[in-house]
């Protein structure tokens, strides 16, 4: 580590404040599956089918998990998801927001202030850690961790697609 590199070893456990991710249904609807999202609660069940009738699968804990959208069933009011782990299921669309959220994958990545490697190291965010998502372009994306931001190699990440661009 360079001296003058502050790090960000933030525990698995970290998210974004819950109240900033209000979710955004009328959003959602709109967008054609697959697509990614967020959670927005602290405590969101995922279910079997598209109901509440249906059992319970998982109880997720972590308000701001990126998941991705594969369907949506009843004008937005359930939506197929597949978490990080990648484990499928039903959400309540109340549950799920339109803000991009990622989660940092395998080992610890470098947020830079530029968007290349040359780019000086700010932050280090290790895996497991969830930031917001926002100007992804040419394989780099910002990611912002508690006010904490940087941009990181989108391969490292779980949350955006290859390739996919971010305004």
């Amino acid at each position: 580590m360079r001296i003058g590199v502050k790090s960000l070893l933030v525990a698995a456990g970290f998210a974004l404040g819950a109240s900033a991710m209000a979710p955004s249904i009328a959003g959602l609807v709109q967008k054609k599956p697959p697509f990614f999202a967020s959670i927005s609660a602290g405590k969101a069940r995922m279910r079997t089918g598209p109901a509440r009738s249906y059992p319970a699968s998982w109880l997720y804990q972590r308000a701001d998990l990126p998941v991705k959208v594969l369907d949506v069933y009843d004008k937005g009011q359930w939506y197929k998801v597949e978490d990080p782990g990648g484990t499928q299921g039903w959400m309540m669309g109340t549950l799920v927001s339109e803000n991009r959220t990622a989660v940092v994958l395998g080992t610890v990545a470098d947020l830079r202030d530029s968007p290349r490697d040359g780019g000086r190291i700010l932050w280090r965010a290790a895996p497991g850690v969830i930031g917001r998502l926002s100007k992804c372009s040419r394989g780099w994306c910002h990611l912002d961790v508690r006010g904490r931001g940087g941009f990181v190699e989108a391969n490292h990440l779980w949350g955006v697609e290859p390739g996919e661009e971010l305004p």
